[in-house]
């Protein structure tokens, strides 16, 4: 009797420790809610801003406006291109009702709200910080990189160009954790291909007057000037090369990382001819156009590969949170882990132990004005690079990488 009575009280715990665990993987409260924080007034927000606040929206209503049983809602802050601002909005958000928080141009911006993501135990999923740190040493269980990150645009970029030739290279390099990434990441593939960095130069991030740095790459004599640098550094650094005559000189201009908004800012006749590798194109086939029809209807411009990212990682993670009846983060990420990535966005994608999203990217170059046959026909399309090619392998100083 007493076995028995032994057995029914150890099956009731059983049965209330699971209780217990499915309730704590339940849906912490009555929404779930997504925060777009990102760059609404400053010189991301043409590749970034209300774009991305449109993709997100676009991936809940294409969910039905509802996960497993709750309401989905997306929220939107300008965080200024300020860190301090940036962590100050992420820890509001966390301490209230955010579940998620996406986007996040600037990689000082992103390493600080992946911090808080960590304190908090949230999670992040950032599509326009591009440092490679961010699954390095600075690589959170709470963090993911979805789009991009410096090393993959960096060396596909440098790799292209040095095997046509550009064997020396100067830099110009924004003076943040984002371009002293790219132009470290580049120069290293450089110099194993047997090219030479000559030199290099950092300037303010978003300064005013770049001619004394473009005029010293100019002296410098390197075939390759590097730029090391997003919007809008690299667009006025190529304006100003093609005034000051470096390229009538034999000099070339390549962009590390280079959007397609950047090439409608500069005009086919400025941007014509430049190399540089993307994780996105609007009319790379059916798949890509049928999402971007939709995007260009609402936006009236065709989206970058950073606003494509958030609808995937969007759509994603609200499938990871019907599938788990869950939107505690480790939980979501471990579901999303589970299966290869396939969509408009991404092919043959997979979510890495560090947070990288591997997959595959491109290696494209801006048509001539002739070439392009209507707006936004910007790209030509020279190779696909797999993402086990594109992107690093895990950094062993990421404590999260099985050794």
């Amino acid at each position: 009797m007493l076995r028995h009575r032994r057995a029914a009280w150890l099956a009731a715990l059983a049965i209330a420790l699971f209780a217990a665990g499915a309730a704590s993987a339940q849906i912490s409260d009555d929404v779930v809610k997504i925060g777009v924080l990102t760059d609404l007034s400053g010189p991301a927000s043409d590749a970034t801003g209300e774009g991305s606040v449109t993709a997100a929206q676009m991936a809940a209503d294409d969910f039905g406006g509802t996960v497993a049983g709750k309401p989905i809602k997306v929220v939107s802050a300008n965080h200024q291109m300020k860190a301090d601002i940036g962590a100050q909005l992420a820890r509001e958000w966390y301490d209230g009702d955010v579940d998620l928080i996406v986007d996040v141009p600037l990689s000082a911006v992103g390493l600080a709200v992946q911090e808080v993501a960590r304190q908090k135990k949230k999670l992040f999923i950032t599509h326009s910080t591009g440092t490679s740190d961010f699954t390095g040493k600075f690589c959170s269980p709470y963090g993911i990189q979805w789009v991009f990150d410096t090393y993959a645009l960096a060396t596909g970029t440098a790799r292209a160009v040095v095997e046509r030739g550009g064997n020396s290279w100067f830099f110009l390099t924004a003076d943040y954790a984002f371009g002293h990434s790219l132009e470290r990441d580049a120069s290293k593939v450089i110099e194993e291909m047997g090219g030479k960095v000559v030199g290099a130069v950092s300037h303010p991030y978003n300064t005013p007057d770049l001619t004394s740095f473009v005029l010293q790459a100019q002296a410098s004599k390197a075939k390759i000037v590097g730029l090391a640098s997003g919007p809008p550094d690299n667009i006025n650094a190529i304006k100003l090369g093609g005034e000051f005559g470096l390229f009538e000189g034999g000099q070339q201009m390549a962009g590390l990382l280079v959007l397609i908004t950047d090439v409608h800012a500069l005009g086919l006749k400025t941007a014509q001819g430049l190399l540089l590798t993307t994780s996105f194109y609007w009319d790379m086939d059916e798949q890509t156009r049928a999402w971007s029809k939709r995007f260009f209807a609402k936006l009236h411009k065709a989206p970058t590969m950073w606003q494509a990212g958030v609808y995937s990682s969007v759509t994603q993670y609200l499938k990871a949170v019907k599938a788990t009846g869950s939107d505690d983060a480790l939980t979501v990420t471990a579901k999303m882990r589970e299966a290869p990535i396939e969509d408009f966005f991404a092919r043959h994608g997979r979510l890495r132990d560090d947070g990288l999203m591997v997959h595959d990217l491109y290696l494209v170059q801006v048509k001539t004005p002739q070439e392009s046959k209507a707006p936004w026909d910007y790209y030509k399309i020279l190779a696909t690079i797999p993402g086990e090619k594109a992107f690093p392998p895990p950094d062993p100083a990421c404590p999260l990488v099985k050794k």
